[in-house]
């Protein structure tokens, strides 16, 4: 850090005002005059390492973690927000943007919450013109609630990881025999037995819990990690119900169905927490290059496990890389999708067909990687692979799925699949969009709609590369 000056100004002003202290109260707790408070709060001076210092030992923070804003995430929305037609031809610069987040994050927080609430209502419109029934747009809507809501949560719940390590440390002593210590918890602990049944009594279901006899059945379908994440995800909804709740707003409250929902990705959570412990894993993953491969077979867990595992490592202070996840099906509908990083992903029906998880089906179980460039202008590297779902017998044999994880282009040296990717070059990028009715490239030889915000150029006299444009 050394000859980096460091501005904390916001961050600062919030603390200080949580605290209901006055600048002159801080001052004087830190030892600094109420001017250099005053210059620090406004950005007009850098914070000095005595004062970081000062400043973690007198409120018990992470000075780290003071510098590490979340500045970056807010600037790319920001740019991604400048670019609706709304904004004319005259958008602010990225100087102006940065100091609007740097004098008024929370109005920048605000400002973002209208664009965001405006776009959706766009995208509802745009929707509408496919006739969806009522159901179907009420379906959509808790599923933005769930995305929104981990979103919201930066993907990361510190009371469910401290649950999570709890468990490990009181009654699982041995990792590759984690099953047998779960089914013995479940009995010992609560009087619940586990048995595996055969597929054809369970039809489609993959596990189901009797309540009233006390019984968790498992499809003889599901491999063992698969066993294992079910009776872990069994355990947090039966044994900790409350804490899964307390992680809940009164808002997701209001639905029912939105409840269980989130009930249910928190379970998720939780066994992926118990299964990946996050400091073993985020030490593992750093010193692997977050090598998904070598971390499934570490953890005795799937690749789609890990992968997901990996958009939670947003500790403070332990932080790993902010990644995206994605998955979709053959038909290229979304089934799954969890994000930490500025990029926008698409909420309704499919993802950008230039994407190279598309083409993952026509070679499965190969890695693929991809450097993508969004309309404006910031680039991600994108790991992608199928995923294979349980299967019972041959007529359920190929029910693959693809999956995508995805990392700003800045953090690729810091994995296994970027290390020969240079940042800046500009050959072998693919420029995407979010989808194609959100999506302002002209001349896409994959356009499939036309884009709700604009209007394309369209001249009868001339066919273009599709039927939308000239």
């Amino acid at each position: 850090m050394a000859g980096e000056k460091i501005f904390i100004g916001p961050k600062l002003r919030e603390l200080r005002q949580n605290d209901g202290l006055t600048q002159a109260d801080l001052a004087r707790a830190l030892g600094v005059s109420p001017s250099y408070v005053n210059l620090v709060e406004r950005n007009q001076r850098s914070a000095s390492l005595k004062f970081l210092i000062s400043l973690a030992d007198n409120f018990g923070i992470n000075w780290r973690d003071l510098t590490n804003s979340d500045s970056a995430m807010l600037l790319g929305e920001l740019r991604e927000v400048i670019r609706d037609p709304a904004f004319g031809d005259k958008p602010p610069d990225v100087e102006e943007l940065r100091s609007a987040l740097e004098g008024s994050p929370n109005l920048v927080r605000g400002m973002l919450n209208i664009f965001n609430a405006y776009r959706s209502f766009g995208e509802r419109l745009a929707e509408q013109n496919e006739a969806m029934s009522d159901s179907m747009n009420a379906s959509f809507s808790i599923e933005h609630g769930v995305h929104d809501f981990f979103r919201r949560n930066n993907n990361h719940f510190p009371a469910l990881e401290e649950c999570a390590e709890k468990f490990w440390a009181q009654g699982i002593s041995d990792r590759h025999e984690m099953y047998g210590a779960l089914k013995s918890h479940l009995k010992d602990r609560l009087n619940i037995d586990v048995r595996q049944e055969r597929a054809e009594l369970l039809g489609i279901s993959l596990r189901y819990y009797n309540r009233d006899k006390k019984k968790i059945l498992l499809s003889d379908g599901l491999d063992h990690n698969n066993r294992v994440f079910q009776l872990a995800h069994m355990i947090a909804l039966i044994e900790f119900p409350d804490l899964l709740g307390e992680q809940l707003s009164d808002k997701l409250r209001s639905s029912e169905r939105m409840e269980a929902r989130c009930r249910v990705e928190l379970a998720n959570y939780f066994a992926a927490a118990l299964m990946m412990p996050y400091s073993e894993f985020f030490k593992e993953a750093v010193q692997t290059k977050y090598d998904i491969d070598r971390l499934s077979a570490l953890f005795s867990v799937s690749y789609e496990q890990v992968c997901h595992r990996l958009t939670t490592l947003q500790k403070p202070g332990q932080k790993g890389i902010p990644f995206f996840f994605l998955r979709v099906d053959r038909a290229g509908n979304i089934s799954k999708r969890f994000n930490v990083t500025p990029i926008q992903l698409a909420r309704y029906g499919g993802a950008c067909p230039r994407l190279d998880i598309h083409y993952c089906f026509r070679v499965p179980g190969r890695i693929m990687t991809q450097i993508v460039e969004m309309p404006d202008n910031s680039r991600y590297l994108t790991i992608n692979r199928t995923v294979d779902r349980p299967t019972t017998k041959y007529s359920t044999e190929d029910k693959r799925l693809a999956v995508s994880l995805g990392c700003s282009i800045e953090y690729s040296q810091e994995t296994i699949y970027g290390i020969t990717i240079d940042p800046k070059a500009t050959r072998m990028v693919t420029e995407i969009g979010v989808n194609c009715r959100l999506c302002p490239r002209q001349q896409c030889e994959q356009r499939a709609h036309d884009p709700f915000y604009s209007n394309l150029p369209l001249d009868e006299n001339r066919r273009g590369a599709t039927h939308f444009e000239s």
